[in-house]
């Protein structure tokens, strides 16, 4: 999600309830969507490419995180993972054969300055042109995002990574190298995937790399979970604009290209109708998605965030306001989810609250700041309806998409991650695995609840399925899988299309 994958305990977070008419879902095709609607699937570097040794590519904070003993479930890690740079022609030919329109797939910086910033590898740059190249001459228009999570680990151990405002700088390098090397081809840029994540499991919880966190938190490499998420959030969002403002000033007009950047969201749903459960889904929806689309859309931060953090939020200047407000020609959404919101006045402790309860590592300084719980359930009843420890809300998508809609200017939004994972099962047989009908499943009821809000107004217009390939997922390493396409580790990493994946070329197939 973003490819990210967590141990059962966040599991719980993730939930189903389909609000979408069976009757809806048999007639759900591409012609359902307004012309021009763009379709396709996702992925990102580290998740894919593997070759992490090859062409001057040096390692990312993943690289070495990953092999930290202890950090990753099955003790894994993405040396290899799909081997797409080795096999991208197979893999978009393979795309290109489910009627695809798309394909969104991240640069690795690392690969691209071994050092960081100010030396370009030339061969980063002949491979990703080959790339590009391959997917035009397939009719695949890609969608380029410059950070999924992998910052270079020469910048982390010379002054901490996003830590310093020095990544500001050194992301603008980076992001103007790629521009000019293949902003004549690429047509849709995202600056950053779901820094929300990356800051508050990166920087809060220490789940994620570079693992940080406050030491009653867990086992992590130093760290301040009251204070480095939100700095982390803020040289995100400068990195952001830096890498837009360049974009603007220099590339745009002779490119004619867009740029936007993914967020990701859960939809954060009242566990009842009082005023104050409804206020605390507004905080909660304010610190997880209006951390980073208020800053972009308004030029400052949400009121829940300014007046809990107080002074460990960072300020904006005047100049860095200008640049962030309105600066994005899109909204990149990543959506999975929901959950119950309920009030937690003063830390109260709430029966079931999924965010404090003492098994969980949410309980942290970052969390204290926003008085409400996250459950699973209301009167017993679960939010949905438990799918290989995924609780499927499809409904989310569409009240996410009219959240957007009303509270930030109704933007462009692409959809660039929606999914739901395989739970690997060594016994099974290879047909087992590849009869994913529960992802279909839950495909056909988001994509029908889509459709919904584009007809409420949203301006949704496109769409990607996380994920195109199985893949290295994060901390869970192997032990899911999330692609339409299975990988067989054991035989050679050969790709076979699942259940999931005839399903979709099949709904695609209907051009307008």
């Amino acid at each position: 999600m973003m490819g990210l994958q967590l141990p059962s305990v966040i599991l719980l977070l993730l939930c189903i309830c389909s609000n979408a008419s069976h009757n809806m879902q048999d007639v759900l095709s591409r012609d359902s969507f307004p012309k021009g609607f763009v379709f396709g699937a996702a992925s990102s570097a580290y998740q894919y490419e593997g070759a992490a040794r090859e062409d001057g590519r040096q390692p990312s904070i993943w690289d070495v995180y990953a092999h930290i003993p202890g950090k990753i479930v099955d003790k894994s890690t993405a040396d290899v993972a799909s081997d797409q740079y080795h096999r991208y022609k197979e893999d978009i030919s393979l795309l290109h054969s489910l009627n695809a329109d798309a394909y969104r797939l991240s640069i690795a910086w690392s690969r691209m300055f071994p050092d960081g910033t100010q030396h370009v590898n030339p061969k980063a740059i002949a491979h990703y042109n080959d790339v590009i190249d391959a997917l035009l001459t397939k009719g695949l228009k890609p969608y380029v995002t410059l950070f999924h999570w992998d910052v270079p680990y020469a910048l982390e151990k010379s002054y901490g990574g996003f830590l310093s405002p020095q990544i500001v700088y050194d992301f603008g390098v980076y992001a103007e190298a790629c521009f000019k090397a293949f902003g004549d081809r690429v047509k849709d840029w995202i600056t950053l995937n779901e820094p929300h994540a990356f800051a508050f499991y990166g920087y809060g919880v220490g789940l994620l790399a570079p693992g940080r966190c406050s030491p009653e938190i867990g086992n992590c490499t130093g760290g301040d979970s009251s204070t480095e998420p939100y700095v982390v959030t803020h040289h995100l969002l400068l990195a952001h604009a830096k890498a837009t403002e360049i974009y603007t000033k220099r590339y745009k007009a002779s490119q004619k290209g867009t740029i936007g950047i993914t967020l990701d969201s859960k939809w954060l749903e009242p566990v009842s109708n009082s005023k104050k459960d409804k206020a605390a889904a507004e905080r909660a929806m304010e610190f997880e998605l209006g951390c980073m689309l208020h800053p972009v859309t308004y030029g400052e931060y949400p009121p829940a965030m300014t007046s809990k953090a107080g002074s460990r939020l960072p300020k904006f200047t005047a100049e860095q306001k200008k640049w962030l407000k309105g600066s994005c020609d899109f909204i990149g959404i990543n959506h999975y989810f929901s959950v119950y919101v309920k009030d937690k006045p003063n830390n109260i402790r709430v029966k079931g609250d999924l965010l404090s309860s003492p098994q969980t590592i949410y309980q942290n300084a970052y969390y204290k700041d926003v008085d409400y719980a996250f459950l699973d359930r209301k009167n017993g009843k679960l939010i949905g309806r438990n799918v290989n420890s995924f609780f499927v809300v499809p409904f989310g998508i569409r009240k996410l998409m009219s959240y957007i809609k009303d509270n930030y200017r109704n933007p462009v939004i692409y959809i660039t991650e929606n999914g739901i994972s395989d739970i690997t099962n060594s016994s099974n047989t290879l047909a087992q695995q590849l009869d994913d009908q529960t992802r279909i499943d839950y495909l056909k009821a988001y994509l029908t609840n889509l459709v919904g809000a584009i007809r409420d107004g949203c301006r949704v217009q496109a769409y990607f399925v996380w994920s195109f390939l199985d893949n290295w997922e994060w901390i869970s390493g192997f032990t899911v899988r999330m692609g339409i396409i299975h990988i067989q580790y054991d035989n050679n990493l050969k790709r076979i299309p699942k259940k999931s994946a005839h399903w979709y070329a099949k709904f695609l197939n209907k051009k307008h």
